[in-house]
C-alpha cells in the first residue's frame, strides 16, 4: 500500500504538471487520464500479472509487483485529477507575484503551485490510500492460467475467509485493518496534515489548527533537525544548476498557427483511423444488434451512476463542509472516514443478497447502491480538503457582511468547495463504473443475483471466458466514461477555473 502510494505521488506530480502547463499536452494527457480511469482496475491486473510473473520467474516477487501495480491504478488517477484541478485554479495574483519574483518553472511549482494544492492533495491521498484496501482484497488472490495464487497479506486472508464463509475470520481481518489504518493516520497522515496547515491561503491565524504529537516529537529531535538540512541543500543545489530567469523576461510569444493546425490534423487522422477500424471490426466480430444492446446496457449503468453520484453529493457535500470548517472535528472524523472508505464493500454483498431474496426486492434497485459504497467517500474527502483550505479572512468577511444560513452557503461555502467537489464527483463516478462489474452480479452460497447493466455483461463474459465480449464491454464503458467526463465534469472544471477561483 505504501509503495503504491509513493509511486502514485511521483506519477501525480509529473503527469499533472505537464497537463496543466502545456496546452498540447493537456489536450492529450487529460483525455488519456479519462481513458485510464475508465478501464476497470481488475482489467489492468488481468493484463499485467503475466508480465510481472515473467520478470521474476519462480518467485512471489512478480506477484507482489502485480499487486502494487493494481493498487497504484486505484490511487493515481484520483490524486492526479486533484493536483491538476488545483494547478488550473491557482489565484492569478499569486501567479503574478511569482512572475515579479522571477521564479522559474521549477521554483514556481515547489514554492507556489504544490503548496497551494497541498490541502486538497493530502485529503485525496488519504482517500486513495483507503480506497486501495478494496482492490487489495481482489489483487492478493489471483487466478493465473486457471490456477489460484495467493499473495501473503490481509487481502488474500479476507478472500479465503469469504470463500470459507468464516465470519469470525472476517471480523479479525476488519480489526487488523482498523489497527493498520490508525497507525497510518497517527504516524503518517496526521503529522503531514498538521505540517501542511501552514500552506493554507489565509491571512489570519487559525485557533483550531490541526496538531500531531508525532510531528511535535520529530521537530524536537536533533536527528530530524539534522536530516531536515538535506532537502535544503538539495534545493539550493537545484536552484544554482538551473538557468536564472532573465530580468526583462520577454513576452510570451503566440503559438504559430501552423503548429495548431498540424496538431489538430494529427488528432483528426488518428481519430479517423480508429473509427474506421471500429466500423470494420464491430460488425465482423459482434454484429450491430449486439453492439446496440451493449450500448443500451451502458446507458442503464450510466443512469445508475449519475443518480448515485447526485445522491451522494446531496449527503456528503454539507457534511464535508461542516467537518472541513472545524479542524477539531476533522481530526476526529479523519480516521473514521478512512476506515469507512477502506472497508471492503464486497463484505456487505452477502447481506444484500439475503435481504433481496428474503423480501423479494428488486435486484436492479437494491444492488445499485453497492456501486457507490466505496466511491462515495471521494466526494467527502475532496470537499473536506476544499473546505479546510478556505481562507479565514473570507469567513470573517462573510460574517461582517451579515451572511447567514443559506445565503452564507450559496455565496461563500459552496463556491469555495466547488473545484474540490468536481474532482471528488469525477473520481466517484469513475469508481462507481468500476464497482459496477462486481456490484451488478452478487452471490452468497447458492444464490446469485444478476442486475441489468454493463457491469453484469462484463462479469458474465469474464466468467464464461468470452474475451471479445469482455473487450467490447470495457470499450463501451470507456466510451461512456470519456463522454460523460468531457461533456459534464470537464465543463464544470472550466467553470471552476474561471468563475469561482480565489482571485
Amino acid at each position: 500500500m505504501l509503495a503504491a502510494l509513493a509511486a502514485s505521488t511521483v506519477f501525480t506530480l509529473v503527469y499533472a504538471w505537464f497537463a496543466a502547463n502545456n496546452r498540447y499536452a493537456e489536450k492529450v494527457l487529460v483525455p488519456l487520464l479519462d481513458v485510464l480511469q475508465s478501464v476497470p482496475i481488475l482489467g489492468y491486473l488481468s493484463i499485467t500479472v503475466t508480465g510481472f510473473i515473467a520478470l521474476f520467474p519462480g518467485s512471489l516477487l512478480g506477484l507482489q509487483f502485480a499487486v502494487i501495480f493494481a493498487v497504484w491504478t486505484s490511487q493515481a488517477w484520483n490524486m492526479t485529477f486533484s493536483l491538476y484541478q488545483s494547478l488550473k485554479t491557482v489565484p492569478r495574483d499569486l501567479g503574478e507575484a511569482a512572475t515579479l519574483y522571477r521564479l522559474g518553472a521549477w521554483q514556481r511549482f515547489w514554492k507556489l503551485e504544490l503548496p497551494y494544492a497541498a490541502p486538497g492533495l493530502l485529503w485525496n491521498a488519504m482517500m486513495s490510500m483507503s480506497g486501495g484496501w478494496f482492490f487489495v482484497v481482489a489483487a492478493e488472490a489471483l487466478t493465473v492460467s486457471g490456477q489460484q495464487v495467493s499473495v501473503p497479506g490481509i487481502g488474500s486472508y479476507i478472500a479465503a475467509a469469504i470463500a470459507a464463509k468464516n465470519l469470525g475470520a472476517i471480523g479479525w481481518a476488519i480489526l487488523a485493518m482498523v489497527a493498520v489504518i490508525l497507525l497510518y493516520d497517527t504516524l503518517l497522515f496526521r503529522p503531514i496534515v498538521a505540517w501542511a496547515d501552514k500552506f493554507r491561503l489565509d491571512n489570519t491565524v487559525s485557533v483550531d489548527a490541526p496538531r500531531s504529537f508525532v510531528l511535535d516529537f520529530l521537530r524536537r529531535t536533533r536527528l530530524t533537525q539534522r536530516l531536515s538540512r538535506i532537502p535544503a541543500v538539495l534545493w539550493e543545489l537545484s536552484v544554482r544548476l538551473l538557468p536564472p530567469v532573465p530580468r526583462d523576461k520577454p513576452l510570451a510569444r503566440k503559438q504559430p498557427v501552423w503548429a495548431d493546425r498540424m496538431f489538430y490534423l494529427l488528432v483528426a487522422l488518428l481519430s479517423a483511423g480508429l473509427l474506421g477500424a471500429l466500423f470494420f471490426v464491430l460488425p465482423r466480430d459482434f454484429g450491430w444488434p449486439q453492439v446496440g444492446h451493449v450500448l443500451l446496457l451502458g446507458l442503464i449503468t450510466a443512469f445508475k451512476v449519475f443518480a448515485l453520484v447526485a445522491l451522494s453529493a446531496l449527503i456528503w457535500v454539507p457534511v464535508g463542509i461542516w467537518i472541513g470548517l472545524r479542524p477539531r472535528w476533522a481530526a476526529v472524523a479523519q480516521p473514521v472516514a478512512q476506515f469507512l472508505a477502506a472497508f471492503p464493500a464486497n463484505l456487505l454483498f452477502p447481506l444484500v443478497v439475503v435481504a433481496i431474496v428474503h423480501w423479494h426486492l428488486s435486484v436492479n434497485v437494491f444492488t445499485a447502491p453497492l456501486m457507490i459504497l466505496g466511491s462515495q467517500w471521494y466526494i467527502l474527502f475532496s470537499v473536506i480538503g476544499g473546505a479546510s483550505a478556505l481562507p479565514g479572512d473570507l469567513r470573517e468577511a462573510g460574517r461582517n457582511l451579515g451572511l447567514r444560513g443559506w445565503l452564507l452557503w450559496r455565496r461563500l461555502y459552496l463556491p469555495a468547495v466547488f473545484p474540490a467537489f468536481v474532482t471528488g464527483a469525477l473520481t466517484a463516478s469513475g469508481g462507481a463504473w468500476n464497482a459496477s462489474i462486481v456490484a451488478e452480479v452478487v452471490s452468497w452460497g447458492s444464490h446469485t443475483l444478476v442486475a441489468t447493466g454493463l457491469g453484469a455483461y462484463i462479469t458474465e463474459a469474464t466468467q464464461t471466458g468470452q474475451t471479445l465480449k469482455v473487450g467490447l464491454g470495457v470499450g463501451v464503458m470507456a466510451l461512456y466514461v470519456i463522454a460523460i467526463n468531457r461533456l459534464v465534469w470537464h465543463r464544470l472544471y472550466e467553470i471552476a477555473a474561471t468563475r469561482v477561483r480565489l482571485d
